[in-house]
């Protein structure tokens, strides 16, 4: 690889110092300018990062710079403009998740990609890490046997301060709840490792925070596979993990952590009469953890060769139709949503405000 992609970031708040890490680690990649609605966010974060020239606007960046990626790390609701934006400028776009408030922008965001001849990846960095990648070898080769049952749980706390920030907690601005932003990490893992699904149904809870939105969530996902998973999502729990648990004919496999996982993480538990399989299922002796510097340094590398992007960075809609359906679903009391019902939904392609049962006792008693 001889030439270096020019990449530039869009939003300077915390994640994007994560984007500027990986790029700043990768050999043929460097960072040439961001922007921000802050400028002076924008200037602070470009003086920890080398010193890229900032812009006021995304339009002046992509007339002056003509990156040849751009990192999108803003809220939801602005991912459709930007990343079409990008793309008639001639880049390839990473965009952080959730891709998009709606299938139906998500859809045109994939049309601007393939119509510019460019490339979208989505940052789902809990599908990255050599566990991660081996478990989904061994799943997909049946060495395990057959997936059975299994558990995704995203129970994660945010206090009233989190939901204070203005476009939080609110339909027209962050597009959903802790479903979709937060529990779909791990419904992007499991969806990883299990493959395309079947049915959903979903049910939304307002517990505790004072939002739009649910701070909570339940739903049963049956995957084409035949493995029926059950999903909780919280933003209400103190004691916090990220966990998904896979019961097969000779096996459970199991991922505990909370942001990220590495081998410590992971353990797969033989069945009765299995036990001598063990080493054989074993993780590989070289660890890499989960992260946005693997998942990015592997679409950076795909860009350069020109290959198809890596696993860990494709299939950009099958997470956020999960999502969609557990919302959908509850919007029609936990009807069951199939992909064929979802591809027509009258209501939930366009946007996901859905009604939320609100288990709160009535304001006088808070």
């Amino acid at each position: 690889m001889t030439r270096s992609l020019r990449c530039a970031i869009v939003g300077t708040g915390a994640v994007a110092h994560l984007h500027a890490r990986a790029v700043q680690a990768h050999p043929h990649a460097h960072l040439v300018a961001v922007t921000n609605q802050t400028r002076e966010k924008a200037d602070e974060f470009a003086a920890l990062w080398g010193g890229p020239s900032v812009y006021d606007t995304l339009d002046d960046l992509l007339a002056a710079e003509h990156p040849d990626v751009v990192l999108i790390c803003t809220p939801p609701a602005v991912h459709r403009e930007q990343t079409v934006a990008s793309f008639a400028a001639g880049a390839h776009v990473v965009v952080e998740k959730p891709p998009a408030p709606s299938l139906e922008e998500l859809d045109e965001m994939r049309a601007a990609a393939a119509a510019a001849g460019r490339r979208l990846a989505v940052v789902f960095q809990q599908r990255t890490g050599t566990a991660a990648a081996h478990v989904r070898r061994l799943l997909a080769d049946g060495v395990l046997g057959r997936p059975l049952i299994a558990v995704c749980q995203t129970l994660w706390y945010r206090d009233e301060d989190y939901f204070a920030v203005p476009w939080r907690g609110k339909w027209e601005t962050e597009g959903g709840g802790t479903t979709l932003g937060h529990g779909i990490h791990q419904l992007d893992l499991l969806g990883h490792l299990l493959g395309d699904w079947a049915s959903v149904q979903g049910r939304l809870w307002r517990l505790d925070r004072e939002t739009q939105t649910e701070d909570a969530s339940t739903a049963t996902i049956v995957f084409r596979s035949g493995v029926v998973a059950q999903v909780v999502t919280s933003a209400v729990s103190p004691r916090q993990t990220s966990s998904i648990r896979i019961d097969t004919q000779k096996a459970t496999v199991t991922v505990d952590h909370l942001y990220g996982h590495g081998h410590e993480n992971w353990a797969i538990t033989p069945a009765p009469g299995y036990e001598a399989d063990v080493d054989t299922w074993a993780l590989p002796d070289v660890e890499e953890r989960s992260d946005h510097g693997p998942l990015l340094r592997d679409v950076f590398d795909a860009l350069l060769s020109g290959s198809a992007l890596p696993s860990t960075a494709d299939e950009p809609a099958r997470s956020f139709e999960l999502v969609a359906a557990i919302y959908a679903s509850a919007a029609a009391d936990g009807a069951l949503i199939t992909p064929a019902a979802l591809k027509v939904h009258p209501t939930h392609r366009a946007g996901l405000a859905s009604p939320v049962a609100d288990m709160r006792p009535a304001r006088s008693d808070r």
